[in-house]
């Protein structure tokens, strides 16, 4: 469903088609633990996959509103407790794993190819007054989409290059990750490139330092041939990343409003410092405690849409976000979730490596995907056509982190 265009120009009100199947997800998988009459979870996989539950619900009792609260509910639940246990329930074993993997480079190769066809044709969102910004098919008003989408397929053809699988497969996921640079760096999302730049080096320690060197140097020159020999965006893409060292020497609007509602966010913590303003409160507590230097929103236009003032209606910092809503039991409870799927990923990967060199793959796909979701939560929330995207991240993770260890080993 993510390979299709968004409809309504993919603004982000209300929910998507690919929402609407992952809730028939959760329904086919509860239908089939009832009619095989299993336990489904272990304890340790029921405390971490239910312990957001706790701020998520009381959030929704502290909303402005009942059907703020129930829709934020729902949202939350579906992206962080339930598709998440329907996607780990429902992978058996490591095949089931690596076809949900090769399935999200697929959606990338697709998506990347679109986005470099909207910069060749000048067909893409707007960015510095010119239409060639790549956003695949969601569209101007949701321009980290693509780049969202590109980013985890680099993350899983890293992870499946650097495992111990066949040769073919090896090969195969090494070309598609070089592949994905190009429209990773069309994009022009300095957040996707941060977060994928990070995890990647993350997963190259972990598959070991030599091959991480000889890896270095094959994307080096790819990055060369691309940018220094073709001249692929070379004056865009140098500006772009050089200012990702001027956020606070010299930002510009759209980093300063970043700031702005990040400080918004903070302020409205201390007011409810345990519970937070409730869900979906940000927008309604954001003018009383943001600076004048916040904007009215952000322009969007391009990729078949006209011009549109986008609000500026969430902190851009998901871990601010839980803050500002959910206070400091939301984010305890939703952030140490994350954390506890990562380090139990880690541990099994470092035992991956030593007795079962086979399922190094799924490790390094698994964690990478958290490590970069995480890493990108720093200046990025949740909302869009690609959210559902996260919860299958978080629900691959969660196999790997939580599932049977024959599960992690067949």
């Amino acid at each position: 469903m993510m390979a299709l265009p968004v409809s309504g120009g993919g603004d982000g009100g209300g929910g998507t088609v690919a929402d609407a199947v992952s809730g028939l997800v959760v329904l086919y998988c509860a239908i089939r633990l009832v009619r095989d009459r299993r336990r489904p979870l272990s304890r340790t996989a029921a405390v971490v996959l239910a312990l957001p539950v706790v701020g998520i619900a009381l959030a929704a009792a502290g909303a402005a509103s009942p059907g703020a609260g129930i829709t934020g509910l729902v949202r939350y639940l579906q992206i962080f407790v339930l598709v998440p246990a329907a996607v780990m329930l429902l992978i058996r074993d490591r095949r089931d794993a690596r076809l949900v993997v090769w399935s999200l480079i697929g959606l990338a190769l697709w998506q990347g190819a679109i986005g470099v066809h909207q910069y060749a044709t000048g067909t893409g969102a707007s960015y510095m007054g010119e239409e060639i910004r790549a956003v695949g098919t969601f569209g101007a008003t949701d321009v980290m989409g693509m780049a969202t989408v590109v980013s985890f397929g680099v993350v899983c053809a890293l992870g499946l290059a650097l495992g111990a699988g066949p040769g073919r497969q090896r090969t195969v996921a090494a070309v598609c990750a070089l592949a994905l640079l190009l429209p990773l760096a069309l994009s022009f999302s300095r957040g996707a490139w941060i977060a994928t730049a990070v995890t990647c080096g993350a997963q190259l320690a972990l598959a070991g330092m030599r091959r991480a060197v000889k890896v270095f140097a094959v994307v080096a020159a790819a990055s060369v041939i691309l940018v220094g020999g073709l001249g692929v965006g070379t004056a865009m893409l140098q500006e772009r990343i050089s200012s990702i060292t001027q956020v606070a020497d010299a930002p510009d609007q759209s980093v300063t409003d970043r700031y702005t509602m990040w400080a918004a966010a903070v302020d409205m913590w201390r007011d409810q410092p345990l519970t937070g303003v409730g869900l979906k409160g940000f927008p309604d507590h954001r003018d009383g405690n943001a600076s004048l230097a916040l904007s009215s929103g952000s322009d969007t236009e391009g990729a078949g849409a006209g011009f549109k003032r986008q609000p500026l209606l969430s902190p851009h910092n998901m871990y601010l976000l839980i803050l500002s809503e959910q206070g400091l039991l939301g984010l305890l409870a939703l952030a140490g979730s994350w954390l506890a799927l990562l380090v139990c990923g880690l541990r099994r990967l470092f035992a991956a490596r030593r007795r079962a060199p086979l399922g190094l793959d799924c490790a390094l796909v698994a964690c990478g995907l958290l490590t970069w979701q995480l890493v990108d939560f720093a200046y990025a929330d949740i909302g869009g056509p690609s959210t559902a995207l996260t919860a299958v991240l978080f629900g691959l993770g969660a196999w790997w982190a939580l599932a049977s260890e024959e599960a992690g080993d067949r």
